[in-house]
């Protein structure tokens, strides 16, 4: 399955690579650029906010990535990353232990859950 997995990663966005191990390739959600409170209040992108955490997509996965799938969107650090450039378009490489936590969207309706995705 695993193996099924890793091939439909690959060829999923055409990419001209294949993750090794535990490695996950993700695409940002957004820039670094302004956003907007959950109360609609503009915070620009010079604001100075604590250590925060970024959404992003799972575009693809290692042979070993065992919690994660493609087009799963994941919390990362956006500190603590490697940026590559595939095709003029800009990704980031991370291990799966990196990753802070999966969307729910995938594990809602789900009998089995576990609880243990935000």
């Amino acid at each position: 399955m695993s193996a099924n997995r890793n091939e439909h990663s690959t060829h999923h966005d055409k990419l001209p690579i294949r993750m090794l191990h535990d490695r996950v390739l993700v695409r940002q959600d957004t820039g670094e650029g302004e956003r907007r409170s959950g109360g609609g209040i503009l915070i620009p992108a010079t604001a100075a906010v604590g250590r925060r955490l970024a959404w992003a997509e799972v575009v693809a996965v290692g042979q070993n990535v065992r919690t994660v799938e493609v087009g799963d969107r994941v919390l990362y650090d956006p500190e603590d990353r490697a940026e590559v450039e595939v095709r003029g378009v800009a990704y980031v490489l991370m291990r799966e232990r990196d990753l802070h936590a999966v969307a729910a969207d995938r594990f809602e309706g789900s009998e089995d859950s576990t609880g243990l995705y935000l």
